[in-house]
């Protein structure tokens, strides 16, 4: 197929590329040429800016679009109207952010309510749904994933977790052991966003990681395993969290207060219907040594405007000496 994707060359996008080529795909990328722009010689690149300058489409065609950059309603108008004419297929990754809560322990699935408006990341991302349902009825597949993990993750949220246990020394772990959260590697959603373009699927899916299957525990304890400091997990309920001024996902990345009546659900999205058709997830250990090996050839995590302020080392420890006694 000739698949166009908008952005490539940063995180999801990236993996997406590389599983198209893998398959034998003919693919170009449209994106602003700022970011890796020495990154897959052998394919198309074109160049402008999705907001206002998409001129490198004009009367192109392409079988198949897969979108995991746009977040704004107007952004797909203004893509297809560029191409001579609409594409067969359109994937667009969206994110479990449209819907409109997450109460404590309440699975939900894709007929779950979104948000209405259009004021926040989640209330635009469901607006975008709209618009390219709208467009090309019958032509799109749409998937909500959670956090995206992996090599390349611009975030530093998973990756937070790896380094931090591998600098050693005491650790923060948060909530419950038992605890369970969802992630999905990028690779394993990359290779399925494929799939699904190959099939014209047109659905909605929760993208996310398996259910009950991985807890906070067992994700830290893997962290632990192959890492070089000597770390040590000191647990702190909900609660003394919560007491210590602490920010759930941003400073401490994977976790959310159970409690929270809008955010303590979040890990409980039904990904029945996305495994019905072939979604498949690689070991957890593979994704950690994968990450802490490229975090580790990287060095320092780049600047980006996705990355996020974790928990200081300051804080920390403070939060712990407080808690603990000493």
């Amino acid at each position: 197929m000739r698949i166009l994707v908008m952005g490539g060359t940063l995180f999801l996008g990236r993996h997406i590329v590389e599983a198209a080529l893998k398959r034998g795909h003919n693919v170009t990328i449209f994106n602003r040429g700022r970011e890796n722009p020495s990154l897959f010689p052998e394919i198309e690149r074109l160049v402008g800016d999705r907001n206002s300058d998409l001129s490198a489409l004009a009367g192109r065609q392409f079988d198949a679009v897969i979108d995991p950059s746009a977040y704004r309603p107007e952004q797909i108008d203004l893509a297809l109207s560029a191409l001579k004419a609409p594409p067969k297929h359109y994937t667009f990754i969206s994110s479990i952010s449209v819907y409109r809560s997450f109460p404590p322990a309440i699975q939900y699935d894709e007929d779950a309510d979104v948000l209405l408006g259009s004021d926040g990341y989640g209330a635009l991302k469901a607006r975008t749904e709209a618009a390219i349902q709208s467009a090309m009825p019958g032509f799109v597949a749409i998937f909500r994933p959670g956090l995206i993990v992996g090599p390349h993750d611009p975030t530093g949220r998973f990756t937070y977790w790896i380094r931090r246990i591998d600098a050693g020394g005491r650790v923060l772990a948060p909530g419950r052991r038992d605890r369970r959260i969802q992630i999905i590697d990028a690779r394993d959603l990359a290779e399925w966003c494929l799939q699904m373009a190959e099939d014209k699927v047109n659905a909605v899916f929760n993208a996310v990681g398996p259910q009950s299957t991985v807890t906070m525990g067992q994700f830290l304890d893997q962290c632990l395993e192959g890492s070089q400091g000597g770390a040590q997990l000191d647990w702190l309920t909900d609660e003394q969290v919560l007491a210590a001024g602490i920010e759930g996902w941003t400073e401490l990345p994977l976790w959310v207060a159970e409690s929270d009546m809008d955010a303590g659900g979040i890990f409980y999205a039904d990904n029945r219907r996305a495994t019905g058709r072939g979604l498949n997830f690689r070991p957890l250990a593979q994704t950690i040594r994968d990450t802490r090996d490229w975090s580790r050839a990287t060095g320092e995590i780049k600047r980006s405007p996705l990355l996020v302020q974790t928990l200081s080392s300051r804080k920390e420890q403070a939060t712990l000496a407080h808690f603990s006694g000493f």
